[in-house]
């Protein structure tokens, strides 16, 4: 499965002041050190909840070059629908004007018997995997034509394109594979003992583009192909690797040094004779790095996800779902010293186990002072160690170092609940937040949970910022149902531990 993102280690010890009260708050969410409740000197109380769901339609999440990106297809999802993820990107040579080998090689068979090329290898590294391990993933490469506006200058440097964008494709170069993610952490040895992988996509390109290629050598017959950038693009300007079949994510990474294309040859060096590769990479810098992009679509069209029943919530991971939450109870609350606020989310089981609910979840607030649906970071609790400001008046608008996962919570979490069955819960730690409404009476706003790759709030910040890249979710790892504020046996709660003043 999916490598996870494991929370953060420290325990934080902080002093809440307040206006009007004061409270000394050593505990940790579920470490069980909040004051005993008593109901003489404290108390709990549960507050209602309504959730109603929602869709991300228009999501503009970048998935950068450098970025792990989602390769897959998920066709069996009953709850959540389908999911298509490719991937589009460039390999190019590492110099120009580029010949194979060293200078004084001769790969030409006419000159030199022997020589000449044997194959092209389109290689990805393997970072991890979501979905169904069992059913093998089919794979496909395509071409990407030469076209100088390929659906929005898809060769044009400098364009970040999000994950709704694809490049025009154009013939098929490879067989389709099946490729079995439990066979990819294995060492593997190549025929010529010579050669060996671990962790590795490996697509054998075929004969038609790699004699194609041998042809293109400035050296061989006089082409221009390998002279710079541009010749090389009117050959090659990328490949598409498709997914076809299967029930599950791939997760490579092009800047990685497992991802190449790797052109195997014979070739005659002082007249030896001898078998190499040269390997074309993703170019990151000069004035012609590669382009990239991750193209995902989601298919939620007659699926629960969309329709959901009452007293249920779906929560995908980006792109993906969420839901609006409103506490009516919390304004209304007297002033008293607040313990413990914790935000409770279960999960309700499925048969889909296979499918696993996200590694993260994250709450904001809807930020009732701009115009259009935006949303800001919930106050105080994301991270207590720091000062920040969500409205972005007197400093940062999200915490430099990002969540304190250990205080705030949100990760997934495991518990049998009342039927015996095991499941994953969340538990947001909004104690500060919640004593700042009671104490001060500001305002209750209403709270968006979802599960985020990205953490993005556009009203202050550049698409690029560094503070929108904190979801700590892998892109499109993770789907989850939970209970609405209605349900009986799973239901979403804000809980309070308090004493009176």
């Amino acid at each position: 499965m999916l490598k996870r993102f494991s929370p953060l280690a420290a325990v934080v010890v902080f002093c809440l002041v307040v206006a009007g009260c004061s409270k000394l708050d050593t505990t940790q969410l579920g470490s069980d050190l909040i004051p005993a409740v008593d109901n003489v000197t404290t108390f709990d109380t549960i507050l209602n909840v309504n959730a109603t769901q929602g869709v991300f339609d228009q999501d503009s999440t970048l998935i950068l070059s450098t970025d792990n990106h989602a390769l897959g297809i998920i066709t069996n999802d009953p709850l959540f629908g389908t999911t298509n993820s490719n991937i589009y990107f460039q390999y190019k040579p590492t110099f120009f004007p580029f010949y194979w080998g060293n200078a004084n090689d001769t790969i030409n068979p006419s000159l030199a018997p022997g020589t000449g090329f044997d194959s092209v290898v389109l290689c990805l590294s393997y970072q991890g995997f979501w979905g169904d391990s069992t059913q093998p993933i089919q794979l496909k490469v395509m071409d990407i034509p030469n076209y100088t506006n390929n659906n929005g200058l898809w060769d044009s440097i400098g364009q970040y394109r999000n994950i709704n964008y694809a490049p025009q494709v154009n013939a098929q170069i490879s067989p389709t594979v099946s490729i079995d993610v439990r066979t990819l952490n294995n060492y593997t040895v190549y025929t010529n003992k010579k050669d060996s992988s671990i962790r590795q996509i490996r697509i054998k390109l075929n004969s038609s583009f790699a004699n194609a290629l041998y042809l293109r050598d400035t050296n061989l017959l006089g082409n221009n192909n390998f002279r710079n950038d541009t010749t090389w693009r009117v050959f090659n300007n990328g490949f598409a690797v498709i997914a076809t079949g299967g029930n599950g994510i791939i997760y490579t990474n092009l800047t990685d040094s497992s991802s190449k294309l790797e052109v195997h040859y014979r070739r005659k060096n002082n007249g030896v004779l001898d078998t190499t590769y040269t390997a074309f990479r993703l170019i990151q810098s000069g004035t012609n790095p590669s382009v990239t992009a991750n193209n995902i679509i989601r298919g939620r069209t007659g699926y629960p996800v969309l329709t959901p029943a009452p007293g249920e919530i779906y929560i995908q991971a980006q792109p993906g779902t969420y839901a609006n939450i409103d506490i009516p109870g919390l304004a209304g609350v007297s002033n008293r010293i607040i313990h413990r606020a914790e935000l409770i989310v279960e999960q309700i089981p499925d048969a889909s186990s296979y499918l696993s609910p996200p590694s993260f979840l994250y709450v904001d607030l809807k930020d009732t002072s701009t115009t259009g649906n935006k949303w800001k970071p919930m106050y105080f609790d994301l991270n207590p160690s720091e000062s920040y400001d969500p409205d972005f008046k007197t400093g940062n608008y999200y915490p430099t170092g990002g969540v304190d996962y250990t205080y705030h919570g949100g990760y997934a979490r495991e518990k049998l609940d009342g039927f015996g069955n095991t499941i994953k819960y969340y538990n947001f730690n909004v104690s500060r937040y919640v004593q700042q409404i009671l104490t001060k009476h500001t305002t209750s706003y209403q709270l968006r949970l979802y599960a985020p790759y990205q953490v993005e709030y556009p009203q202050y910040a550049s698409p690029f910022d560094d503070a929108k890249r904190t979801g700590n979710n892998a892109i499109l790892a993770g789907r989850v149902k939970v209970g609405s504020g209605s349900n009986a046996n799973y239901k979403m709660r804000l809980r309070l531990v308090y004493s009176k003043i």
